[in-house]
């Protein structure tokens, strides 16, 4: 019995036994891509989907597999030229899994999504740009008041004032395109 146990532990050791013959291929041989692995077939070495679907990220190539279709996704890989494989197969991943996450709008969803956002930050940036304008013009105006009351000629007098301009008040309104119009309303401190 200790034969045996013996046999065994040493063919285990030589990587023989059962898993060298469940994987049917030898320590040389390269693993399969996700895509072979998905489709339980064996990796040939011109495979179009190994360099971009290892067989380390299975969920990659399952969402590409579930959206396109192994047959479209190898057209739509071979049609690029070899330089830009890479990022193509990137894109049908990034598209599948959209697509997987929103079925009727897809990557278009969120493309949209960021469009608005980025409207919405310029529409806000151009508020705050607007409000440090007039804040800086309020600013020169009361210091070029206290500068007027301390002088020797006729310090305060409503002449000497009324070199100051009122401030601005912007107010902006957002149309539907997205264009801004500025409105200028007269503010007084």
């Amino acid at each position: 019995m200790t034969d045996v146990v013996a046999a065994v532990a040493d063919e285990r050791a030589a990587g023989g036994g059962r898993q060298g013959q469940q994987a049917g291929r030898s320590p040389s041989s390269t693993p399969p891509c996700a895509a072979c692995k998905l489709l339980r077939r064996r990796c040939t070495p011109g495979c179009v989907f190994a360099p971009y679907f290892p067989g380390g990220e299975p969920h990659r190539f399952a969402s590409v597999h579930k959206v396109f279709g192994t047959s479209n996704a190898s057209k739509l890989i071979q049609e690029v030229p070899v330089e830009h494989r890479g990022d193509a197969a990137s894109s049908l991943v990034y598209e599948a899994n959209a697509r997987m996450r929103d079925p009727i709008y897809g990557c278009v969803g969120t493309i949209t999504s960021l469009q608005r956002q980025v409207e919405s930050l310029q529409t806000q940036l151009a508020l705050a740009q607007a409000e440090m304008l007039r804040l800086r013009m309020a600013e020169a105006c009361a210091a070029a008041r206290r500068s007027g009351n301390g002088s020797s000629s006729g310090g305060g007098s409503p002449s000497s004032m009324s070199d100051c301009k009122p401030t601005p008040d912007l107010h902006v309104a957002v149309d539907q395109p997205g264009m801004m119009e500025l409105e200028y309303a007269k503010f007084w401190y």
